[in-house]
């Protein structure tokens, strides 16, 4: 999906996710339309303590190491987007967030999502890299640009408008 179709997307998911609950409302009635809801979000909810954390702490532990987060984590991360989806009310994100229990589903968003993966490593100097090739040598156009905290200082402009006053004045 490209990034100028997400205003018509989030506008229109709410709107698709009312027609859901009158579509399975008018089929198998109100109350046990209520309950796959609650079904969903309890689901959800457990779904999300139980893998929500756990993928936190992962992350966290392989940035303090320096690797990057890649495949592996793939699966919990889906998990975690699984239950959130579980647990907004609607029968459309549930069977997305269904849907992204199925392996096959998250090999096709691994592939999507690898491919637009820039990394920035501090090995032997910056090095900058998109998905194939992690840790090739940052050519001299790249745009990242290391500065110590002594490499760069800021003095005040004294013909700005806003030097030598203070918040309220």
């Amino acid at each position: 999906m490209r990034l100028s179709m997400l205003p018509g997307f989030v506008l229109l998911l709410p709107l698709a996710e009312i027609a859901g609950f009158l579509i399975v409302g008018h089929a198998i009635g109100v109350l046990p339309t209520l309950g796959l809801v609650v079904l969903s979000f309890v689901v959800g909810m457990a779904l999300l303590r139980r893998h929500g954390i756990g993928i936190l702490q992962r992350l966290s532990a392989q940035g303090r190491n320096g690797v990057i987060p890649g495949r592996e984590l793939l699966r919990p991360a889906m998990f975690v987007i699984a239950s959130l989806l579980l647990i907004i009310p609607g029968f459309i994100s549930d069977i997305i967030a269904i849907l992204m229990f199925i392996p096959a589903v998250r090999d096709l968003a691994w592939n999507y999502i690898c491919k637009r993966f820039v990394t920035v490593r501090t090995t032997e100097g910056f090095t900058a890299s998109q998905s194939s090739g992690f840790g090739s040598r940052s050519t001299p156009t790249s745009k990242v640009v290391d500065l110590d905290q002594d490499d760069f200082r800021r003095e005040p402009n004294g013909k700005s408008p806003w030097s030598g006053k203070r918040l309220g004045e």
